[in-house]
Parts: structure tokens; C-alpha cells; sequence
């Protein structure tokens, strides 16, 4: 094929980032063959089955290539990619899950670089410096509030407000949002960050595990306020006819979710094939069909238009054991913090 390095004589991972990188006009052809040949490429991700299913289906459709996914917490995504690793198995092609995890695949030397005709359309917050992994959806750390339940005049335009003594009492936490807590203290400064939250905790927030739990409950009425929660778990509430909104107040911060490549996928075209329709306008649309957040600004989302900040991964890396005392202190009454699994 004229134009393309010989590569025959490289180990895999070198011709695996050929191939990832490979930027010539026959780059969809060649992927398209290769992936045909290679018959299946397997994803490891946290994206429940309820919206991974549907783009699965879509890319299973459209390229012919069979999808082998393995869905589970983006705990144990990281640990079961790591385990294989280690052990010589490289059974993943496809990672796709939560910011921090990829972070950690990335210093475990689990990814490498990679290409796509759709990073053009992408947010500038969708790619760490290394660009080991790309962010394909944000989750983004939202107030939330019961339109029954909170007046017009009441609905918090900042944070400065959610410690007002009407709502002492009456606004949910969720039980380990600590890399938000941290995000949120070093974005303010860290002595003036923690004032506010002691103001929070002596307002007596109700302590709640689960963003899709307190979802659920501000649609029901048992909760007014949430101080932070993940706008798509209200937006799904919002298109029910939940008498529920959400409010971005600044700063407001994003975890992203991210996928990346194996360098030793073992279907490698496939695997390429795979991001990019992820990254593509199809693919973005069916993220945004499913009441999530795009990464590409090519597809319409009413989700993202405001200014919003990443959550540095050092945060849930190198620091959680400090922001993870801070928070127990505040408001778990020292008891450990427990993450949910999704």
C-alpha cells in the first residue's frame, strides 16, 4: 500500500502505533479491511448496559465488526485491565471509563497515543497534556433542586447561597464526592474553601450515597436541594416530567470519561475503529440521545454551554487520602468514604 511504512519486522506495540497514528488518505479504507479481518474488537467499560448498548448496536450496524464488552465499575475496569496486563494477557483493545482510571491506565503504561478525524470537533478540556486517552463524555458536578419544593426566588445563584439558613437542613451531599471537594477548596483557596464547607456542614446536610439515588429523590420530593450532582442523571429525570432542574453555578467542575487504546491490542484496526466512531458525530449523538454530555462541540447539547473546569486526576490519584480525611471530619463523622461503583 503505497505510503505506508514496512512494518512487518516490528514488534506489535511499535506497529500498533503506527497504525494509531497513521494519518494517510486511505486511513478509513485500510481500517475498515483490517478491522474485517480481525473480526471483533473488546471494550472494558463503566458505561452502564442501558446506554453502552444502544452505540454498541450503532457500531455493530454500521462497520459489520462484532463489539465483545465487558461492563463493570471503572474500579474494577482498572483492575481487571492491570491484572491481564501483568499476567502477559492483553485482552482488551478498548478502555472506556472514568477520568481518574484512565489516568491510572495511563501511568500503568496501559495506552498509547492515538489519531482520530474527529479530535478537530472536540472540547480543548477532552485531552490531557500526555494524550494517552481522550475524553468522549463529561460528567458535570451540577446544583440541583425540587421545583415544588424550592421557589423561584429561592433557586441558589451561587455557592455563597446554599449555606442560607433556608435551606439548613434541606440539601443532599452525596457521601464521597471528594474529588469534587478538593476540586472545589483548591479552586477557592484552600483556607477559604474549607471555611465554606464547614458552613456547609453546620447547615446539617442530609448525607446521601449515590448521584442517581439523589436524582430519584429530588424527583420524588424527599429532597429539595442537591449541592452537587451530575446533570444527566437530572436530565433523564427532566424528559420523564420530573418537576426537577439543574443549575450550573460557577466554578463549575467536570469529571471526564474517557477511552483509550491497548499498544498490544490484539485487534488493533478494530480497536482504532471503534474510537473513532465513539469520537464521530453518530456516535457523539447517541452520548447526547442518552441524556449524557458530548465531548465534541459538533453535536448540539444544551448540557455544556458554560464555562466549566476539569477536575485534575491528581486530586483522586495523589491526594485522596487527605481530601478523603477532610471530608469524612466534615460530614461523615469520621466514618470511611465509600464510592458508588458505577
Amino acid at each position: 500500500m503505497q505510503g505506508v511504512p514496512a512494518i512487518g519486522a516490528q514488534d506489535p506495540a511499535a506497529r500498533n502505533r503506527e497504525l494509531y497514528l497513521y494519518a494517510g488518505a486511505d486511513r478509513e479504507a485500510r481500517l475498515l479491511d483490517g478491522a474485517r479481518k480481525e473480526g471483533a474488537v473488546s471494550i472494558y467499560t463503566s458505561l452502564n448496559t442501558r446506554d453502552s448498548g444502544p452505540i454498541v448496536e450503532a457500531f455493530e450496524k454500521k462497520t459489520g465488526i462484532k463489539a465483545l464488552l465487558w461492563r463493570a465499575s471503572s474500579e474494577k475496569v482498572l483492575q481487571r485491565a492491570v491484572t491481564e496486563t501483568r499476567a502477559g494477557r492483553h485482552a482488551f483493545d478498548v478502555l472506556e471509563t472514568n477520568g481518574p482510571e484512565m489516568e491510572a491506565s495511563y501511568r500503568e503504561k496501559l495506552l498509547t497515543p492515538f489519531n482520530s478525524p474527529h479530535f478537530k470537533d472536540l472540547s480543548p478540556a477532552a485531552f490531557p497534556k500526555h494524550r494517552h486517552w481522550v475524553a468522549d463524555r463529561f460528567n458535570f458536578f451540577v446544583v440541583a433542586y425540587n421545583t415544588k419544593l424550592v421557589k423561584p426566588d429561592e433557586v441558589p445563584n451561587s455557592y455563597a447561597d446554599l449555606v442560607h439558613p433556608r435551606f439548613a437542613g434541606r440539601i443532599a451531599v452525596e457521601a464521597a464526592d471528594t474529588d469534587w471537594f478538593g476540586a472545589m477548596v483548591k479552586g477557592m483557596g484552600e483556607a477559604q474553601g474549607l471555611a465554606y464547607f464547614r458552613k456547609l456542614a453546620e447547615s446539617k446536610p442530609q448525607i446521601r450515597s449515590g448521584h442517581t439515588l439523589m436524582a430519584e429523590l429530588l424527583s420524588s420530593g424527599e429532597l429539595p436541594v442537591a449541592a452537587a450532582i451530575y446533570s444527566h442523571a437530572v436530565e433523564k429525570l427532566i424528559l420523564r416530567g420530573a418537576p426537577v432542574k439543574w443549575k450550573a453555578l460557577a466554578p463549575t467542575y467536570a469529571r471526564p470519561n474517557a477511552l483509550g487504546l491497548s499498544p498490544l491490542a490484539t485487534h488493533p484496526h478494530a480497536a482504532l475503529l471503534f474510537a473513532d466512531f465513539m469520537l464521530s458525530p453518530q456516535g457523539q449523538t447517541l452520548i447526547q440521545s442518552r441524556s449524557r454530555v458530548p465531548s465534541s462541540l459538533a453535536v448540539e447539547s444544551t448540557m455544556n454551554k458554560f464555562p466549566f473546569e476539569m477536575i485534575d486526576p491528581v486530586i483522586t490519584l495523589d491526594e485522596a487520602d487527605k481530601w478523603d480525611k477532610l471530608w469524612s471530619a466534615l460530614f461523615l463523622q469520621g466514618r470511611k468514604v465509600t464510592r458508588e461503583t458505577e
